[in-house]
Formats: C-alpha cells, structure tokens, sequence
C-alpha cells in the first residue's frame, strides 16, 4: 500500500510549530507495512490543498491530510479536499448527531462550520475535540491537534495494512564515500533495501519484507567494514 501524507498549516512553514504529525504518521505506517511515499506540507490556502490532493488521489492508494479543521478563518483543509473532488461543503446530520450525543452540543452551541465536510463524505468523529474528520473516497481528513488527530488515526488504523518490513543497521567509522563499492555489492547480492545517513558515524540501514535476507545483508556489510568502537 503507497500513501501519501500532507499537513497544513502556515505555522509548519515558518517554524512556529514543529511537524510532529507527519513523523509519527510516518511511524505508525511502516509498522503497519505501509509504504509513505510523500510527505508534504501546504499553506493554509484551498487552492493550494486542492491541488495537491488532487494529484495524490489519483497517484497512492491513498492521501493522509492533517490540520486546518474548524470553523475559523484560516481552516481551509475541508474546502480544499471538496474543491479537489469536485463536491460542495455542507453540514453533516451525522456529525450533529454525534456531537449532541456525545459532547452535549446543540446545533446553537456550535460556531459556523464546525460540522461542515465535503458532500457524501464518511464523518469521523472527534473524541478529543469538537471539529471532525472525514474520508472522501481515498482521502482521510484528520485535525491537525496531535491529540486529536491520534485518537481519530485509532479509527481508520485498519485501513493502512501491508506486508511488514524488517529493519536492521550497519554503524561504521569509514567515510560514506569509501562504502560506496561495498553498498553496490550488498544490493547486488540481497534482494533488500539499502540506505546510508551520515552523522557521527555512518548508518547502513537494510529493509525488506523476508527477515532472514535481511539479516544476511546486515552480517555480509559488517563483516567488510570497520566498527565505530573497538
């Protein structure tokens, strides 16, 4: 399964809020098997989410799309996910309902908006806040409020399932440029994913879905390089 995460939010672009959604989407994935193929974050401006999700509807099996839910100025993530779809926005009953049973809210409780989704939409309700979320065909609308966009996740986690992938890593005191030869051998010899990240030492990182090749790749590259420690 190939999916596609995008978080809104002017705030993410300029750095007054730190992404913390998109990293732990991105974890609950791959346990889940799943392969995140983009992770993109937007302004809050409708044309910009129509845009996008538009294009990664038609590309991955499914879009993620996090934060702008609401009834104020700014929360432009449902209009945007309407306009990509080419549905209308309108006031669900079923999030009405949901929100008078649960949160005791009547219809004048509530400010302008706040139960509106994009037409023909499935309601997620919100345990942890009031706005809720919804899927549109491929496309799981979540709040941006890592407490809530976590609880409503919980809800929808069935949907993203694939084969699971083992990881094991590699740490080396030699340069990344010197393993260059010995990562093209490793590739060549195991079918596995290999990635190198650099830091204090460089990391080989091997994925694949069969452990036991995995774990053969890792013991072939260790055995050819020098360790970070004695």
């Amino acid at each position: 399964m190939r999916v596609a995460v995008v978080t809104v939010g002017d705030e993410l672009l300029v750095g007054e809020t730190v992404n913390t959604n998109a990293a732990w989407l991105g974890e609950q994935l791959r346990d889940s098997g799943v392969t995140v193929e983009r992770m993109t974050t937007l302004p809050d401006r409708t044309a910009d989410i129509a845009r996008v999700v538009n294009e990664y509807h038609a590309d991955y099996d499914a879009v993620i799309v996090t934060g702008g839910l609401g009834p104020t100025h700014d929360d432009k993530t449902i209009e945007g996910v309407a306009a990509a779809f080419g549905r209308e926005v309108v006031e669900s009953q079923d999030a009405l309902d949901w929100l008078a049973e649960h949160g005791g809210y009547t219809r004048d409780d509530l400010a302008e908006g706040t139960a509106e989704v994009p037409d023909g939409s499935r309601v997620l309700p919100n345990h942890e806040g009031v706005a809720p979320g919804c899927v549109v065909e491929n496309c799981y609308v979540l709040p941006g409020v890592p407490a809530e966009m976590k609880r409503m996740f919980a809800e929808v986690a069935d949907d993203f399932a694939g084969e699971y992938r083992h990881v094991v890593t590699v740490d080396t005191a030699e340069p990344e440029s010197a393993l260059l030869d010995r990562m093209a051998k490793v590739r060549e010899l195991f079918a596995v994913k290999v990635g190198s990240y650099p830091g204090e030492h460089v990391t080989v990182r091997f994925e694949g879905t069969d452990a036991e090749t995995v774990e053969e790749a890792a013991a072939w590259l260790r055995e050819r390089v020098d360790p970070t420690a004695e």
